[in-house]
């Protein structure tokens, strides 16, 4: 099988293979993957990917009702974890972004209305070779992250957007070669 070139050991491969590119509308999985995408930043993706587990038990699952609830008992207990990324702003953003994903949602009905509305609810293919090729930020991602952050949202730069973007599928970035693409 044929797959970008950075999906290279298991766990990529696993990321690859079954989430990164596909359309994503599911509410959990779409806030899941902002909170995962901002922990990125500074890191290796891989890195955020052993530690997933880890979030999924302590986020409840990722359970943005809940988390936007988290007092700072919850927040310092988050902290005190050694299975997670200790980083204080990283950490509040999880819940920040919770409560302004629950915002979205009222205004919009659900934040999949509102983050593919960017797109008139379509995919858009792009044709890179390498993954060199792909840019870390582009137009629609610097659009979406300034929007985010006029609700609130935290860690939603236009490199995490888009990334973001690629990881819930509104952007199919598989190399043309890619058997996924």
């Amino acid at each position: 099988m044929k797959r970008c070139a950075w999906a290279f050991n298991d766990i990529l491969i696993q990321y690859h293979d079954n989430v990164w590119g596909k359309p994503q509308h599911d509410e959990k999985m779409l806030y899941k993957m902002l909170i995962l995408e901002g922990l990125q930043a500074g890191l290796s993706w891989e890195i955020v990917l052993k530690k997933e587990e880890a979030y999924n038990q302590a986020l409840d699952f990722f359970d943005y009702n809940k988390i936007a609830q988290y007092t700072q008992s919850q927040y310092d207990e988050l902290m005190s974890n050694s299975l997670l990324i200790r980083n204080k702003l990283k950490m509040r953003a999880i819940i920040t972004n919770a409560r302004a994903f629950i915002e979205v949602q009222k205004k919009y009905e659900s934040f999949d209305n509102y983050i593919w509305s960017f797109t008139d609810y379509q995919q858009i293919k792009h044709y890179y070779k390498h993954s060199t090729d792909v840019p870390s930020y582009d137009e629609l991602s610097m659009k979406i992250s300034n929007d985010l952050k006029k609700k609130g949202f935290k860690f939603v730069g236009p490199t995490i957007v888009y990334s973001y973007l690629q990881a819930i599928g509104i952007y199919n970035d598989h190399e043309i070669d890619c058997d996924f693409y």
